[in-house]
């Protein structure tokens, strides 16, 4: 059971404003669709297209993983992460539950050892239980750790989606606007990621680049995410629609933008290593985003007179927009400061 101690300054002094979102990535998009659908007047403010190809969602995962990101991450990720479970459940219940699974060959048993003590909330599968769930990797790994209670997004259907629930609910999106606080009244909620920078040179905010490939193939069935245990990081297999498989999980200290050589052949060689299927899979697609990352990893909401500063999601996007959503609701209403993630300047 994770605690957390949370305090009130009684009435919200933002309760009766209109709200102005920046930003409607995943961070932004959760923040306006809880405040819209509790009767606030809110816009959301976004500097691409209703594509959001530049969007460092665009690059993401999806996967709700709070147990596997136990193994690298504070307290609070995993006590974040399992209350927005709830969340996402709550709003999309056809958000696939399908569960988590980590695998290794013997070569990197140490590693798949190690990872099942730092974690909770799995089973330990022989090699019929991980051929029972997912009967493409039969034969091919002696056993596995599942965690049931895990899930999966496909980050763009899943945002288009949100985007249509915050404007039944009332609220207003508007594209191709790239907005700045000053010139907005009312409540402003930052969800810009990096380019918040722009304006805060202090803010100490780095790009963590992730990198991704998408293939094709009708050769293996998989359905859930595969996390496969590598000397280095370990390979994320996710499924997505129409046979296609996202492969990715590098996390590279640097702001470069596209695929490495090394990274493409690192991740290509080890989605190789999970199933000689994808050696016959068609490349799609290469690509890479710039995940907003405080010294700490951890998630910050900074409240400062009449703006809130969501970020420094990191890798944890999918997995804590909707837990962030709803703390910066609890201090729109009632003024609830959750002392872990929130500062008042």
């Amino acid at each position: 059971m994770f605690q957390t101690t949370q305090s009130s300054r009684g009435d919200s002094p933002v309760a009766d404003q209109p709200i102005s979102i920046i930003g409607a990535g995943i961070a932004g998009a959760w923040q306006a669709l809880m405040l819209a659908k509790a009767g606030h007047a809110v816009t959301l403010y976004e500097r691409d297209n209703a594509e959001m190809r530049e969007s460092t969602t665009h690059w993401g995962g999806g996967m709700l993983a709070p147990w596997c990101e136990a193994e690298v991450s504070e307290p609070v990720v995993s006590r974040l992460g399992l209350r927005a479970l709830d969340l996402w459940r709550e709003e999309l219940p056809d958000t696939p539950f399908n569960g988590s699974l980590v695998i290794a060959h013997a070569r990197d048993r140490a590693d798949f050892e190690r990872f099942a003590k730092m974690t909770s909330g799995h089973t330990r599968l022989d090699a019929a239980g991980v051929a029972e769930i997912e009967p493409s990797l039969e034969g091919r790994f002696r056993d596995g750790l599942f965690y049931p209670g895990e899930g999966h997004v496909e980050p763009r259907l899943v945002l288009p989606e949100l985007h249509r629930r915050i404007t039944a609910a009332g609220g207003i999106i508007k594209y191709n606007c790239e907005a700045k606080a000053e010139d907005l009244d009312g409540l402003v909620i930052d969800c810009r990621g990096l380019y918040a920078r722009e304006q805060d040179e202090t803010s100490k905010l780095r790009g963590v680049k992730g990198e991704i490939i998408i293939i094709e193939t009708d050769e293996v069935q998989l359905s859930r995410p595969i996390r496969l245990m590598h000397p280095r990081w370990p390979l994320y297999v996710i499924p997505r629609a129409n046979n296609r498989f996202m492969l990715g999980a590098t996390s590279i200290e640097n702001e470069g933008s596209g695929v490495s050589v090394r990274s493409a052949l690192e991740l290509l060689g080890a989605a190789y290593a999970v199933h000689p299927a994808f050696a016959e899979a068609r490349i799609l697609e290469f690509g890479s985003g710039l995940r907003p990352a405080f010294p700490d990893n951890l998630p910050r909401i900074a409240i400062e007179k009449n703006t809130i500063a969501v970020n420094g999601l990191y890798r944890h996007g999918f997995l804590l927009a909707p837990a962030l959503a709803e703390l910066t609701l609890n201090y729109v209403k009632r003024g609830m400061i959750d002392n872990e993630v929130m500062q008042c300047k």
